[in-house]
C-alpha cells in the first residue's frame, strides 16, 4: 500500500511539473455551478488568478464525501474553449454502515480532465479522472472517481 502511495505522489509530482509550460489564456467563465455523473453529486468551479480554477464537489452516494480540488488549467491550441487540466485536492468522507463499515475518511486527491465552454452558450462541461488515496483505517487507494460534470455558467 505504502509503494502505491509513493507511486501516486511521484507520478502526481511528475505530471504537473511537466504540466506546466504555458497555463490557460482562455477563460470565457468565472463561475459555474452544477452536477457531476458517477458517482453523482453537486460540484462549483470558479477560476481564479492565471487561468487556473479551484473546484468544490459534495456527493452524496454511500454516505456524504467532501472534495476541494485546485487545477492547474492549459490551453488546447488551435480549439478556443476547450482546456486540459490536472491538479491536487483533498477529501473528507463519513460512509453509511453499508459501505465500509460507516468509516470517516479524509484523503489526498489528484484530477487529470478536459474542459469544454462554448461562446455565448452558458454551460460548461468537463470529463475527468479522479483518483483518490484514503487516508487512516481503511487506507486505499481508489481509481474509480471521475466523470462528466454539466454546470451552468453563474458569470
Amino acid at each position: 500500500m505504502k509503494k502505491l502511495f509513493a507511486f501516486f505522489v511521484i507520478f502526481s509530482i511528475l505530471f504537473v511539473n511537466m504540466a506546466c509550460a504555458q497555463h490557460s489564456s482562455y477563460a470565457d467563465y468565472k463561475t459555474s455551478l452544477g452536477v457531476k455523473f458517477y458517482p453523482g453529486g453537486i460540484t462549483l468551479k470558479h477560476t481564479i488568478a492565471n487561468g487556473d480554477a479551484i473546484e468544490g464537489l459534495a456527493y452524496f452516494w454511500n454516505g456524504t464525501r467532501f472534495t476541494g480540488l485546485y487545477e492547474l488549467n492549459y490551453d488546447i491550441e488551435g480549439l478556443n474553449g476547450l482546456r486540459w487540466y490536472v491538479g491536487p485536492g483533498f477529501h473528507f468522507a463519513s460512509y453509511d454502515s453499508k459501505f465500509n463499515n460507516g468509516a470517516t475518511a479524509v484523503g489526498i486527491d489528484g484530477v487529470l480532465g478536459l474542459d469544454l465552454k462554448f461562446k455565448n452558450v452558458p454551460l460548461n462541461f468537463s470529463l475527468d479522472w479522479q483518483p483518490t488515496f484514503d487516508l487512516g483505517l481503511y487506507s486505499s487507494f481508489y481509481g474509480g472517481y471521475g466523470g462528466l460534470s454539466i454546470r451552468y455558467v453563474l458569470k
